[in-house]
């Protein structure tokens, strides 16, 4: 059975599949899909925390699926610029967890993840999956990951 650890970034996720269907990702059905016949060692979804019911919920039917949800506050700036990314706390957690599965399952069409691919597949020859919303996920990403799976409609919430 292959070891896969799953890094979600759930903002990146969130935003390209609401710009492009118009509707959600459905985290059930991308468990189902990418966990059957692997053994998860470690799934992580990083998120924004908030005192917003709704995202609450959504956090604890994360939990619920399996994923253990990492929170960081969003920082609103003087200049009225706000910050609420988890670029370099997921960054850290792949490589962490590089050495120890064969897979790494990487939810973001996030083009600054392209180098991180690079460095675990050549230091741990570990394979990386990317999924990504097409036309919202950055060719470099594409190219350099192992196997890119789409997300279309049968990994969306159907309304």
């Amino acid at each position: 059975m292959e070891k896969v650890a799953i890094f979600v970034d759930v903002q990146n996720i969130y935003y390209t599949t609401r710009d492009k269907y118009r509707t959600n990702f459905d985290y059930n059905q991308f468990w189902y899909v990418a966990t059957e016949g692997q053994e998860v060692v470690e799934a992580n979804a990083y998120a924004i925390a908030s005192n917003d019911p709704k995202q609450r919920q959504f956090h604890h039917i994360l939990r619920g699926i399996g994923f253990n949800v990492k929170l960081k506050p969003y920082i609103q700036r003087q200049d009225g610029s706000a910050k609420g990314d988890w670029d370099v706390g997921i960054t850290l957690d792949v490589f962490e967890a590089a050495a120890k599965v064969d897979r790494v399952i990487l939810l973001s069409g996030d083009g600054d993840f392209e180098l991180l691919v690079e460095r675990i597949q050549q230091r741990f020859a570990t394979k990386v999956d990317v999924y990504g919303v097409p036309g919202l996920t950055a060719q470099a990403l594409i190219d350099v990951c192992d196997r890119y799976i789409p997300i279309d409609q049968n990994l969306l919430i159907k309304r």
